[in-house]
């Protein structure tokens, strides 16, 4: 079987990326948590054991078995087996998690406006609302400060969003800040 990945954040969106046979699949054992790192300004969205917590995401196949590619879009993540955590199983299956090693505490990080946005539209279209709250209730780490780069995109994946998908990601944020 080809190995496949869990996507949890940016990878939910099929808009920003072309990886085949993704479904959506649910990884027990697990919730998301926004953290800071060494390597950048902005924030990570990764994933931190949390028995009593599943999340929503996407598992896809990684073509040809060729990780290079992934690996350099998830560069600052570790890639550690899911396997058996899993709802849907498709054979070898990873997650992308930044490593304690890389977090940092403190400092003045942001949470990407666009990146969030992104990462909305495609819980929206995979799980409809009720997934885009379970998302923000699966997620730890909302009192991460917010930069609206709306207008002009920092993200490099950043998505065109429909008035009403933006003002869903508007309403779920005030809640949770």
């Amino acid at each position: 079987m080809m190995p496949s990945f869990f996507g949890y954040g940016s990878l939910v969106n099929r808009a920003t990326h072309d990886y085949p046979g993704a479904q959506p699949a649910q990884l027990h054992g697990w919730r998301r948590t926004w953290v800071r790192t060494e390597f950048r300004d902005v924030v990570f969205l990764s994933v931190r054991r949390d028995p009593d917590t599943s999340i929503d995401g996407l598992i896809a196949q990684v073509p040809r078995g060729d990780w290079a590619a992934l690996d350099l879009r998830e560069t600052g993540y570790d890639r550690i087996p899911a396997d058996g955590q899993l709802s849907v199983e498709t054979g070898p299956v990873a997650v992308y998690q930044v490593p304690d090693t890389h977090q940092r505490h403190g400092g003045d990080h942001a949470i990407l406006l666009s990146y969030l946005d992104v990462v909305v539209q495609g819980f929206l279209r995979e799980f409809g609302q009720r997934g885009v709250e379970a998302f923000f209730a699966t997620t730890d780490g909302w009192d991460t400060p917010v930069r609206d780069d709306r207008a002009a995109p920092l993200y490099p994946r950043a998505q065109v969003l429909s008035a009403q998908e933006r003002a869903l990601t508007d309403r779920l944020l005030a809640q949770v800040q």
